[in-house]
């Protein structure tokens, strides 16, 4: 018979489904040819023949011939003494683990990447200053504690964490989750001063005595949730963001959009109503809305109106000219800038009864450790906070992750978030997560690592210390046109629903040629330059990552015998890639090229042994977005150290899932999907070397290989597979 990759078959069935007639046994399969795809698998050879020769064998046949062994395991006891040896280089690695910036600064490529990060940390802090006001208002507490969140915990997190992306600091899901807790543990109604002297008995607010109890709930459940989250890295809890899939926390964020744009919704009309509660609470606070309209402040709305819109078109006009802007146009730094202005020459207050910031401190306070008296009630809200905030950090930073090449920490992020929570709940701060609009300018504009923050955290420093006073009269309603606006991005996000539908519409519900494992096979072989990969169960969301990463796990064991070990990571710009190659002595040389440029030869690097991978897919019953994104990164990364990859034994509706998901396109074509992993195989020996005129002949028995494994091959023995 011929050996088929996934367009052949379309192409037989199609000449059989015509002629209708059948192929009988023994006749010979017609040579199928693909014009219509000759363009995208110009890689494609001749097709050639294969026979298998054989005696027909059942499981216990193969485990004979192929003599299977037994695995050992290692006892919980040899695992507790391992894990407690201690060594310099164990000690050196857990040091390094813990405190990341020991690992990363010192390598540091100061020619490369410090003018991006600078350029990058002074365009995030100039939106640091909108924002964490804006954000302060959320959390029902003054302004200046947004600055103060924007300083202390981003500082912490340059430390420990390790994405090299996102940008901490305020966050308006959680700013609107802490705002709920303030106002109930300091409700209004509990801070009424009767005047004696009115005869009417009207009542007034204690404004400064109320801020003071919310700041202390704010900074008491701050540092509760810095605490539940250093206990949960500490027990490696950073498992759990395995079933945090994309579209669950794409989902939540943009839910929790739409409860903070109803929360702005008094600052935008200038209307005084309480905060709501519980189930509904959004629906009655819209009531309320509405209730209030007729009672709305002109002057205020029309201060809305203009910097939301203004603001809507600058940031159009950044994502149409992004290529062309060096940096995007700081527009919330230079409204903030001009409405302070205004509102202070022309007194908005006074003359229209516009509400403002109010006064801010000048200078840093001392840290004050929090009120304890409020711990036992705030216990549920703080783990609701910490791994809500968790969850969106780590998302997000995976997704960098993911683009640019390198890997993010599940537990020592963590470990990051909680120790930036708990030093924040001494410096008044409220609970801190990663910004989707802020981590996206930290990108855009050059930054490659948090060296950016570092420079974010001195603009902030220089606004807390000299010019943050400046900003009392800011009007409110500026700081919430800034809040609306930035949710633009969220609210983006509904147009997944289209494309999860379109994927895998079960993203919209919540909640020889016989491969054996050589682990298990002693007769089971390598075939040179080829590795067989399989998963024992479907790829998707809660396992999608580890099973990427057990593959790269795997195949840097092979690359290491083959040569240095090389590393491809890709700058924080397009334009560059950097190669590393470590020769095992304790150096290492690093060189910078264009992508069109670079290759292993190129380098003076000998090129790995491995030359193919494919991915057996035939447990696989379905696939989701998660899985659409992380087959695409392995095709990605696998090119670029010139290894091969392909897929076999997919499904038809796995196929059409991949369809529906856009993995087909400019750099994966179908011709890399074979019908079988010995099609697969077959084709991999005979591109890297091409057989005679004679028919390829498999005499013995092949086998394939799940767990640990490598790849086994023809002739004699087996090809190998590995699975998770």
């Amino acid at each position: 018979m011929k050996w088929f990759d996934s367009v052949d078959l379309k192409k037989v069935f199609q000449l059989r489904s015509r002629s209708k007639t059948r192929l009988m046994p023994n006749q010979d399969t017609p040579m199928i040819t693909n014009l219509e795809n000759e363009a995208d698998c110009n890689f494609r050879m001749r097709k050639s023949d294969y026979r298998v020769e054989r005696q027909v064998m059942d499981e216990e046949d193969l485990e004979v011939v192929a003599q299977r062994t037994e695995r050992t395991e290692i006892s919980s006891k040899d695992k507790l003494k391992e894990s407690l040896r201690c060594s310099g280089p164990k000690a050196k690695s857990l040091l390094f683990t813990l405190i990341p910036i020991l690992r990363w600064l010192p390598k540091y490529p100061i020619r490369e990447w410090l003018l991006g990060d600078i350029c990058s940390g002074f365009s995030v802090g100039i939106v640091q200053l909108p924002q964490s006001m804006a954000y302060a208002l959320l959390a029902a507490v003054p302004p200046v504690f947004g600055l103060y969140t924007s300083f202390y915990p981003v500082l912490i997190y340059f430390i420990f964490g390790t994405s090299r992306h996102v940008s901490v600091g305020s966050f308006a899901v959680l700013s609107v989750m802490v705002g709920t807790i303030t106002e109930r543990m300091a409700p209004d109604e509990n801070f009424l001063i009767i005047s004696q002297n009115d005869t009417n008995g009207t009542a007034t607010i204690d404004i400064e005595a109320r801020d003071l109890m919310r700041v202390k709930a704010a900074t008491m459940v701050t540092f509760l949730c810095g605490i539940f989250q250093i206990l949960l890295g500490m027990i490696r809890f950073g498992f759990v963001v395995t079933y945090l899939s994309d579209p669950l926390v794409r989902g939540y964020t943009t839910g929790a959009a739409v409860h903070v744009l109803v929360s702005q919704l008094k600052y935008v009309f200038g209307i005084s109503i309480p905060r709501k509660n519980g189930p509904l609470s959004l629906i009655y606070t819209l009531i309320d809305v509405v209730k209030a309209l007729h009672l709305t402040n002109i002057g205020t709305m029309v201060v809305s109106i203009i910097a939301m819109s203004t603001m809507f078109a600058v940031k159009v006009i950044n994502d149409h000219f992004k290529s062309k802007l060096p940096i995007p146009i700081p527009i919330e730094f230079i409204e903030v800038i001009i409405a302070t202005v205004i509102s202070s020459n022309v007194d908005l207050v006074g003359k229209y009864g516009i509400e403002v910031v109010g006064k801010i401190p000048k200078g840093l306070q001392a840290p004050v450790p929090p009120d304890f008296s409020m711990a036992s009630s705030l216990l549920g809200d703080a783990f609701a906070l910490a791994i809500v905030g968790y969850g969106i950090t780590i998302s997000l930073g995976k997704i960098f992750a993911l683009k640019h090449g390198y890997q993010v920490d599940s537990n020592q992020e963590l470990l990051a978030l909680g120790l930036s929570n708990f030093v924040g709940g001494f410096f008044k701060c409220f609970t801190v997560s990663c910004s989707m609009s802020r981590s996206l300018v930290q990108e855009t504009t050059g930054g490659n690592t948090q060296l950016a923050s570092a420079v974010s955290c001195t603009v902030i420093l220089v606004i807390i210390l000299e010019v943050g006073a400046l900003f009392g009269r800011l009007p409110k309603a500026v700081l919430a046109s800034i809040v609306i606006i930035n949710l633009k991005g969220m609210f983006e996000q509904l147009t997944d629903i289209c494309f999860f539908w379109r994927t895998n519409k079960i993203d919209l519900v919540p909640k020889t040629d016989i491969y054996r494992d050589v682990k298990q096979f002693d007769e089971a072989k390598e075939i040179p330059g080829i590795k067989i990969f399989q998963s024992s169960a479907t790829v998707y969301f809660a396992n999608a990552e580890l099973y990427e990463e057990k593959l790269k796990q795997m195949m840097r064991k092979d690359f290491g015998t083959g040569g240095p070990a090389t590393t491809i990571e890709t700058f924080g710009s397009d334009n560059a890639v950097s190669l590393e190659m470590d020769s095992g002595l304790g150096s290492s040389s690093k060189v910078s090229k264009k992508p069109e440029e670079l290759s292993l030869e190129s380098l003076g690097l000998q090129k790995p042994d491995v030359h193919s991978l494919i991915l057996d897919f035939s447990p696989v019953n379905f696939v989701d977005s998660v899985c659409i994104k992380i087959v695409r990164n392995i095709f990605r990364d696998f090119k670029e150290v010139e290894v091969d990859v392909y897929l076999s034994g997919c499904h038809w509706a796995i196929i059409e899932q991949f369809e529906q998901g856009g993995l087909f396109g400019k750099n994966i074509s179908k011709c890399q999907l074979f019908v079988t992993v010995h099609d697969a195989v077959l084709y991999c020996m005979m591109k890297n070397n091409p057989p005679t005129d004679q028919a390829l002949c498999m005499n013995g028995t092949p086998a394939l290989l799940p767990s640990q494994g490598e790849v086994e091959g023809p002739s004699s023995a087996s090809v190998a597979s590995s699975s998770f």
